[in-house]
């Protein structure tokens, strides 16, 4: 089955998280990504390990988990842009592709002839999406980032952590996975323009743009007070109780989203007199009086054990769930019978598959598929040469020699 994005061609000079992040749902969704790779080392994330993918007897391939996590559905070709003969591969590659995805520093592709302005005049369709920390313009958009700087910038530090503790990232990248996100929205819709105008056009994709745009309510509590959110640790700003709760043996979250919801839950909890209580009763007023109503609530779910509150919470239809580990989320029965895992052969592990955390979309028609594994550096040079430019086996061995693949 193919996917809908089938017959496209994504010319991908990304590496590391956001960019790839961006691409591998492209080539998801049926695109045909060629990953341009340094000829030394190639992508950086092939480096970041452990833990490495590992072979049928559990013993460490040559392959990073990192890099596998967002390199599936690509061809990996390896040139030397510091060569003019490098420069002229990738046009003549960009040639024939629809979509150019990069995450360079900016500016660094002007050296090299093979930024959007180099371009837009000789190959007027093409799309062209940078991705950078802080964008093309500003007074910050030549300086690096990193992901843990983006969050520590774009404010979501200053809300994550314990109220008296220190500051705290997300456990993940989701500046640079939020980015890429966006990326592909973006790359998406510049294809519906181009398939009403015939015109490509140039994506300008910001992490830090990307990550003030999903302070969502946080930000809007700032915007329409003009005072900074606190840290509340693990409680929502706006609704109580929706946050961890202690038990007697343990933890596990509480998600009480309106009164109707608290009322069923005081019921449960055998503390109805609760509702008679104007503090307690009216969801504005629970979360005016956050310490006591927090300080009570705690009270009563500690004289009972997790699986109790789990089992008659979900009886009444009051959102709960216990605190996962990873392995937990793996064998969960929802996750495994929405397929969230899955197996590919890799040429780096023998007799056994990997596998891969699967792409969440579902749809009836044209949906996603998995194709080619992570690939190794430089793999599919020759066969992309051979297929998208006829290249002889005499020149691409001149080509060898002269160190530009």
């Amino acid at each position: 089955m193919q996917g809908p994005l089938a017959g496209l061609v994504v010319f991908d000079l990304t590496r590391v998280l956001a960019g790839p992040f961006s691409t591998q749902m492209l080539g998801d969704l049926g695109a045909d990504i060629i990953k341009i790779e340094r000829i030394e080392g190639g992508d950086d994330t092939r480096n970041f390990a452990p833990p490495f993918l590992k072979d049928v007897d559990g013993k460490d391939t040559d392959e990073s988990a990192y890099f596998a996590g967002a390199n599936r559905n690509k061809r990996s070709i390896t040139l030397n842009l510091n060569s003019k003969e490098g420069q002229d591969l990738a046009k003549k590659l960009i040639a024939k592709s629809d979509i150019l995805v990069e995450n360079f520093k900016v500016g660094t592709l002007k050296k090299f002839g093979l930024d959007y302005s180099s371009l837009k005049e000789e190959f007027p369709g093409l799309i062209y999406c940078s991705v950078t920390g802080f964008g093309q313009t500003g007074p910050y958009s030549n300086r690096p980032a990193y992901d843990a700087l983006i969050q520590a910038m774009g404010g979501v530090m200053s809300l994550t952590g314990e109220p008296n503790g220190e500051p705290m990232k997300v456990g993940v990248s989701i500046a640079d996975l939020m980015a890429g996100m966006y990326a592909s929205i973006g790359i998406l819709a510049a294809l519906r323009h181009r398939d009403n105008t015939g015109k490509g056009q140039n994506i300008d994709i910001s992490m830090l743009d990307a990550h003030v745009a999903w302070l969502a309510n946080q930000g809007m509590n700032y915007l329409s007070t003009g005072e900074s959110p606190e840290r509340l640790g693990n409680q929502h700003p706006n609704i109580l109780p929706y946050q961890v709760m202690p038990t007697n043996d343990g933890y596990f979250v509480l998600s009480v989203g309106n009164d109707a919801t608290f009322e069923r839950f005081c019921v449960v909890a055998g503390c109805e007199y609760l509702l008679e209580d104007p503090r307690y009763a009216k969801a504005i007023e629970r979360v005016k009086n956050r310490s006591l109503v927090t300080a009570e609530l705690n009270n009563i779910t500690s004289q009972k054990d997790t699986k109790w509150w789990l089992e008659n919470l979900e009886k009444n239809n009051i959102g709960c769930s216990a605190i996962n580990t990873l392995k937990e989320v793996f064998s969960n029965p929802q996750v495994k019978e929405r397929k969230m895992v899955v197996e590919m052969e890799h040429p780096s592990v023998k007799g056994a598959p990997i596998k891969l955390i699967a792409n969440p979309l579902k749809m009836k028609e044209g949906t996603v598929t998995y194709r080619r594994p992570p690939p190794q550096h430089g793999e599919h040079t020759v066969d992309i040469l051979k297929e998208y430019l006829n290249l002889s086996d005499e020149e691409i061995k001149n080509h060898k020699s002269n160190g530009t693949i």
